[in-house]
């Protein structure tokens, strides 16, 4: 009696397990990412977490000494609302900018709003310095001009200037992803919920007016009218708005966000070639692979993926991500031209792509191998955009690193220089477009780049190393804005031909039990501080830290603890 009992007992707790346990996540695959090294050579991972800490405490400091310093001045002019307002320089020495040239309105969101998310991201609250920088970030509202949404300037003065006002749309759609990721962050910030109320009811009146058709170069918000000018039409904008319709519908519930959501994806996704333009596409497939998991559809997106990645873009003309080896550097990763001087990388697209696609992982596990990759290039070659991780003799500045005093990094690396006087360098060649940008007045320091170095924060708070050098542990909730309840959740991938161990640690004070979700199953239990885990050659793994001993259940194909989805599959 008592041996059947222990076998009834046994073969119950087996059959309830295997009830509970989903079959392995097929993995799909990304042309471009398929072009990729499993790992990067030379390979080396910079701690991204301090350099964010740095680059804030330096940027931030008033009083900086030496040439070109301070990067920061306080901007009276009180546009929008009656308050001073932070300015950043774009680029080192800029001659449009400072407080000293045209009344110190010049100044962008891209960058200010770029290092606002990048230090919040590292832990550091904004609103708690010598100013209430996350505050400030009010200004960029232009209710003045009648848009009320954000923009990438607090006024149209600065429209010779540059900086996009009102004429390129992914300028004006932009700065709106970074206003909402940062108020996911500052939901108690003054204003903030006025003001995404409004950003969200002048994006959906936009959808309403386009009726799926988003060919065009940018849209007046103040006069909801879509225009063409002699800029590319920019229809992948659909995805810009799809992200911040749905992440307005997450934080305030009214229904009609969530249409026009879905209204922007099938937009983007009626598409029949790639209309990539700057940096707005692949949280197309972040927002479809949320709806899919979250609201029941059924969005077949991979070929925004592939557009995001592949560099043939029909407008902007090779527009993707780069892959290949220079000279012994493998360059794969970084985000810009494919075919700009044989190739012309960004650092702040590169930084910034991470923030769709990490989260994207969560809700949509099939990906999950193929971020990862893509995450251990890009953060390898992220390095080589800074004066002291490139040699001396692959960069067009020679007094670089003195200026950049280790936080401001050069804004691309091209593979041949666009400078007569650095064509003879050898490729990858670290350089920016900031001469060019006011020809003959901008200094040569102009090539580093404020503004892209401010995202640093994206990688800072989303990649720290393992014990394992290449193998990354990737968090993918920190950039999941306005995301529901839930666990400690991070992707590691094994770019190895061999089965590797990394020590996953547990950071709560509490124990925990590991769901992995491309296997859809627990595979370790009670954690209470760390855990050896072994990951075969070249395979990843999506593990969740859930409280130890949590009630299993599943509801709508879900796979929850204690009433937290942990998985979103449907089956």
């Amino acid at each position: 009696m008592t041996f059947y009992r222990i076998f009834s007992t046994c073969l119950l707790a087996l059959l309830a397990c295997s009830s509970m346990a989903l079959a392995q996540v097929p993995q799909k695959s990304i042309d471009r990412v398929n072009q990729m090294p499993d790992l990067p050579r030379p390979l080396k991972i910079i701690d991204f977490t301090a350099l964010a800490k740095d680059f804030d405490r330096k940027i931030y400091d008033f009083n900086a000494k030496g040439k070109y310093w301070p990067m920061i001045w306080i901007d009276s002019s009180k546009r929008n609302f009656p308050q001073n307002v932070a300015g950043i320089y774009t680029a080192v020495g800029d001659v449009r900018q400072g407080l000293n040239n045209h009344k110190g309105i010049f100044h962008e969101a891209l960058t200010t709003m770029g290092a606002v998310l990048g230090a919040s991201l590292v832990g550091i609250d904004k609103s708690a310095q010598q100013y209430n920088y996350v505050a400030m970030l009010k200004n960029y509202f232009n209710k003045e001009t009648g848009w009320n949404i954000m923009m990438n300037n607090t006024c149209p003065e600065v429209a010779l200037l540059g900086g996009g006002y009102g004429r390129d749309w992914w300028y004006d759609v932009y700065p709106n992803v970074l206003f909402y990721s940062i108020y996911s962050l500052y939901p108690d910030e003054t204003d903030f919920e006025a003001i995404a109320r409004s950003i969200a009811e002048k994006f959906h009146a936009a959808d309403s007016v386009l009726q799926g058709n988003y060919n065009y170069s940018f849209f007046n918000y103040a006069t909801l009218t879509p225009t063409k000018n002699q800029i590319c039409i920019q229809p992948d904008a659909a995805a810009g708005q799809a992200w911040v319709l749905y992440m307005a519908y997450k934080k305030f519930g009214d229904k009609r966000y969530l249409q026009g959501a879905i209204n922007a994806i099938k937009a983007l996704l009626a598409l029949n070639e790639n209309m990539t333009y700057e940096l707005l596409m692949p949280y197309g497939a972040y927002v479809a692979a949320m709806l899919n998991a979250e609201e029941g559809q059924q969005f077949d997106f991979h070929k925004i993926l592939d557009w995001s990645f592949a560099g043939d873009a029909q407008c902007r003309e090779g527009w993707g991500v780069l892959t290949g080896n220079w000279n012994g550097f493998d360059i794969s990763g970084m985000v810009g031209s494919t075919v700009h001087n044989g190739g012309y990388g960004f650092l702040m697209n590169t930084y910034d792509l991470a923030l769709p696609l990490l989260p994207m992982v969560r809700y949509d596990a099939s990906y999950a191998a193929a971020v990862g990759k893509w995450m251990l290039n890009a953060a390898n070659v992220a390095r080589l955009f800074y004066p002291q991780y490139m040699p001396a003799n692959h960069q067009t500045l020679s007094n670089a690193m003195a200026i950049s005093k280790g936080v401001i990094a050069y804004e691309g690396i091209i593979k041949k220089s666009l400078y007569k006087e650095s064509e003879h360098l050898a490729a990858p060649v670290a350089q920016g477009d900031g001469p060019l940008w006011v020809q003959d007045k901008n200094p040569k320091a102009s090539q580093l780049s404020v503004y892209g170095s401010g995202h640093v924060g994206i990688f800072g708070g989303t990649i720290q190393p393992t014990n394992v050098p290449g193998i990354l542990q990737l968090d993918l909730l920190a950039a999941d804005f306005f995301h529901r309840e839930a666990y400690p959740t991070h992707l590691y991938t094994n770019p190895y031909t061999a089965t590797k161990t990394i020590i996953i640690q547990n950071r709560s004070k509490q124990p925990v039990d590991l769901y992995n979700t491309l296997e859809g199953k627990f595979v370790a239990r009670n954690i209470r501080q760390s855990f050896n885990y072994k990951i075969s050659p070249q395979k990843s793994a999506v593990l969740v830290q859930v409280p130890a001993g949590a009630t299993i259940t599943k509801a709508e194909g879900k796979l929850l603890a204690n009433n937290v989805v942990i998985d979103f599959r449907k089956n």
